[in-house]
This record gives C-alpha cells, structure tokens and sequence, in this order.
C-alpha cells in the first residue's frame, strides 16, 4: 500500500522495521522542508488507512519524532512539526522516481469481471472568441448529427456539448460537483472575511496571494513530491491559462513547435494553437510517451501528462521517465508537465511529479479543477527560473492577477486540512462509479478494451475489429498504433448516437491527431453507480444505429 502523503510506500520498509522506517521519511521531509515548521501531520488513523498498515505503526512514528522534538502533539489540532533536525541540510536535488513497480503502468484490461481502474479528465475548450483554424469547423450549438463529424472539432465544440440537452453526461474532465464542500468553503470564506484588512482588497501580487502559494507549495511537497518555494509559484486562472502563458513566453523565446501526446487532450491542443504554436503529435504506448518519437519530431518542448496519460491512463514508465530527462537534458529541451488529476488514484501507489525530478527543465501545472469545481479557475505554475519572470510579466499584462478572494478561501481549506478530508471522500465515491461502469462495460459493450481504470476520473474504451455496426472498428485496440485504414467516422457516429439517446460523451478520435482506433472517452465521475450504468447501457443500445441509419 502506499499513500500520496510524502509518496510514501511501505513496500520500501525493511521486514519488521515499518515504525523506524515511517520516522525516518517522515524526519528526512522536516529536515530538507517538505514539512516545514507549523506543518500539521495526518491524523495518525488516516496514514495507518493510507498505507495499509495497522495504526500502532504510525503511532510509533509519530512518537520518536516527538521524543526527539521535531513534532508535538496539539490536541485536536492535531500533531504539528515543531522543529527540523539540528544540523542537517539536504540540498534541493532531484527526487528519485518511484520504483518500477510503482510506476509501471497497467496494461489494458478486457471488459469483463476483475477489470481494473479509472482514468483522467479532459482539459477546457478554447475561448469562444478564438478563430477556427483550416480545416475546423466552428459550431452554434448544432444537432447531435453536426456536432460528432469527422475531423477536427472546431474551436466552440467543448461549448457547443456542454449546451447540447442531455440526460446523463459521462464527459470526461467533469468532476463530481454535487459533491462541492459547500459547507466547508463558506465556512473558510466567512473566517477569511472576518479578518481580511481593507488593503488585501486592492491590487496585489500578479503572482497571487501570499497564503495560497504558501498552501499549495505545501500541498506539492506534500502529496506530489515536489519542493518549491511559494515565490516561485505563480497562481492562474487553471490549465487553460497556463498552457496560454506558456504558448506566449515559448513563441517569445523563439520556440515554435510543442509537441503533445498522441492521442493527447484536444483541449490542449487548441490552447497552444490559439497561442501560436505547432502541436507535432508524439504517439503514446503501454509506457507512455515514446522518446524515441519525440527526438524525431525536433521539437525544443513537449507536453505530457505523465502521472495518468490523458486519454488513455497509462502512467510514464521508471525507465521512459528517465529517457525523457536525458531528451531534456541533451537536447535543451523543455517539458511541460499537466499534472491534472494525480490525486485520484484507486489501484496503484502514487507516482511523483516529474518536476521532483529534474525543475530546471520542467514546467509543472496543476490546479484544483478536478479536485473541487472548474468553475472555481484556480491553478498554478512552476517554472524553471529562465521562464519565471517572463511568465510573471504575461500573468500581469492578461489580467493583473487572479481573484483573492477565491484565493484566500482556498488557501484556507488547503491549510487546515479540509481539502485533504474531501479528497478521501471522493476517492470512495469514484471508487464505486468507476467499478459501475466497468460492469456496466462488461454487460452492455461485450469485446471492448478498457483502458485507464487506476486512477483518474474516465475510462476510454477502444473497439474490436469491424463487425458492422457504428461501434466496431477496423485496427487495433492498442493506443499508438494506426488502424489499416481510417477509422474517424465509426466513433463519432457512436457518439452521435448516444448524444441522441440523451448521453454526452467523447469519441476518442477527438482527442487524436493521425488516425486512431476508434473509442470512447467516458466519465464517471458526475453520476451516481446507476446513473453510470445506466448511460453506458444506452451506450450499447446505439450500437449500430445511429441517427439517420448512416
């Protein structure tokens, strides 16, 4: 077992020696500031449920660490490092990948009974305003028919589906919103507005506040392995506006190419192209991006989304990680890492960011779009120190800054724990609709391959070989590999048909630039297990009959 605190594993352990094991990572992260003075440590019930281990083991943890005055407990406040270790500097070098086996990813499983797990959300649409590029089509909210065509969707096609009428919405990127701590966030902005000075009320910091870059620097070191100093974070308007940000500084700085992942979200994609850059596709396998691709393509930068690949779920191989890292490294080049639903994981120990890595060519972007709500348009960046100030200046001249408010509020939930217990609430509950539509796959969708199923907040699904039928597919079902022949049509017409029958969700050519398997990109994470089922079951009902009979 393994929890997202600390990246801790207890595979890691030495038999019999669990307790001074947990005290001596948890003393390693006081002494190099991954859990800085004040820092409050999980309550010692939840570690214990985290790693799988009984919570006599953390207990013990906890208890030589007190004894040698680093932490203390604090009542219901919980136990809160006091001091870090006298002496002892550790310098602010990369983090070592988690081992093969933590990192490896799972293969694709056959819908069927044990099948595995989740996978990853969708990144927002392009801005209304932004012009079509040839060969888009721009949309005014059309028909299911007009909507899923072959081709590249048009710049308006996330808008024009989320107005589309529709019973269920298995989109991907959609999170479970229902869910939203409406208590928790009221009760965080009632204190905020109890005590905030009428100066934090004017303009401040392009960078953001203060107390959220203090709250998510401790949020990355502590559940994404990643140190950095809350000067160094910049806060925006989510991925959308920082993968816009990045387009603007990269064109400024002479890059003209980014390369993404094959299939890759086409949200992304239309974020970068708005922004002035070449998006060269780099194809995805069982491992994740393939470096060898990549170097042929000559591009200075790539986008990848390695902690859970966008749309298929496989997770960035130990040794593919450390083939990216020598691209990087060899070629000058740059990574940009989305890091957009790490957090939710189910089947497999969490893996760090490649930013823990190697920070001087990665520039990592997060946000709390999956975690809360999109609505809320909070992210971050953190950039190499070559594109830092840069990235500033691009903030500061597009909207002087994000809102405090919303800031302020999150930073609040971030720091007394409330986002962490709302965290564990939603990883049950995705849990559980993520198992409804794997059955549900099973029974209604018989011969499909699902893929993703460890983490994230989807499933794709790919298509066996033709068989008749808008559903079924000609090529293989591995991702990466190119049909015999096109296959653009076959799933947005299953698409189509499903969006007529009242079910919103993605055809996975969408997402993918040459042509693909065909499939489905489909979210689990809004609907309750039968709500789930229950448009899958549709799903399989439109199998071969789409709407006109075409």
């Amino acid at each position: 077992m393994a929890a997202d605190f600390l990246q801790l594993d207890v595979r890691q352990a030495p038999p019999g020696q669990l307790s001074q094991w947990l005290a001596t990572r948890l003393r390693d992260a006081i002494a190099d500031g991954r859990l800085p003075v004040g820092n409050r440590l999980p309550a010692s019930r939840v570690l214990a449920a985290e790693l799988g281990v009984s919570r006599g083991v953390v207990t013990e943890a906890y208890r030589r660490l007190g004894e040698d005055g680093h932490v203390a407990g604090r009542g219901r406040a919980g136990t809160v490092v006091v001091a870090a270790p006298v002496g002892v500097t550790t310098a602010p070098g990369p983090v070592t990948a988690a081992p093969a086996t933590g990192t490896s990813t799972p293969a694709p499983v056959t819908a069927a009974p044990a099948a595995g797990t989740t996978t990853a959300a969708a990144r927002t649409s392009t801005p209304a305003g932004a012009t079509a590029t040839p060969g888009q089509r721009r949309y005014e909210f059309p028909g299911a028919g007009e909507l899923f065509v072959p081709g590249e969707p048009g710049a308006g096609v996330y808008d024009a589906l989320r107005a589309a009428p529709a019973r269920i919405d298995l989109s991907p990127g959609l999170p479970d919103l229902a869910s939203f701590p409406r208590a928790a966030w009221l009760r965080a902005e009632r204190a905020v507005l109890a005590s905030l000075p009428a100066s934090a009320l004017g303009y401040g910091d392009p960078r953001g506040t203060p107390e959220l870059r203090r709250a998510v620097a401790d949020w990355l070191a502590r559940n994404r392995g990643v140190r950095a100093d809350p000067a160094e974070l910049l806060i925006v308007s989510g991925t959308a506006q920082a993968l816009g940000l990045v387009a603007r500084v990269l064109r400024a700085d002479g890059v003209t190419e980014l390369a993404v992942e094959d299939p890759g979200s086409l949200g992304a994609r239309q974020h970068l192209r708005a922004g002035g850059l070449a998006t060269p596709p780099v194809p995805v396998d069982a491992e994740g991006v393939r470096v060898d691709a990549l170097d042929a393509t000559g591009a200075r930068a790539v986008l990848v989304t390695p902690a859970h690949q966008f749309p298929m779920g496989v997770v960035l191989g130990g040794e593919r990680r450390r083939a990216l890292m020598r691209w990087a490294a060899e070629r000058d080049g740059l990574v940009v890492e989305d890091d957009y639903d790490a957090e939710h994981r189910y089947d497999r120990p969490p893996v760090p960011a490649l930013r823990a890595m190697l920070p001087d060519r990665v520039i990592y972007a997060g946000s709390v779009s999956k975690l809360l709500a999109p609505a809320l348009r909070i992210g971050w960046v953190l950039a190499p120190p070559k594109y830092r100030d840069a990235l500033v200046d691009a903030k500061r001249f597009m909207d002087l800054g994000s809102a405090a408010l919303p800031q302020l509020v999150l930073a609040r939930l971030m720091g007394t724990g409330a986002l962490e217990r709302h965290l564990r609430l939603l990883r049950g509950r995705h849990r559980q609709r993520r198992d409804a539509m794997i059955a549900a796959i099973g029974r209604h969708l018989p011969g499909a391959v699902v893929h993703g199923a460890a983490a994230g907040l989807h499933l794709t699904v790919t298509f066996p070989p033709r068989g008749g039928g808008p559903g079924t597919a000609p090529g293989p079902a591995g991702p990466g590999t190119p049909p015999p022949e096109p296959a653009g049509p076959v799933d947005t017409r299953l698409a189509a048909a499903a969006l007529a029958r009242g079910v919103k969700t993605h055809p996975l050519s969408w997402h993918a630039q040459p042509p693909c398997p065909p499939g489905l990109v489909m979210g689990y994470a809004a609907g309750g297990p039968g709500t789930v089922a229950d448009g899958v079951r549709i799903i399989g009902g439109a199998i071969g009959r789409p709407p006109g009979g075409r």
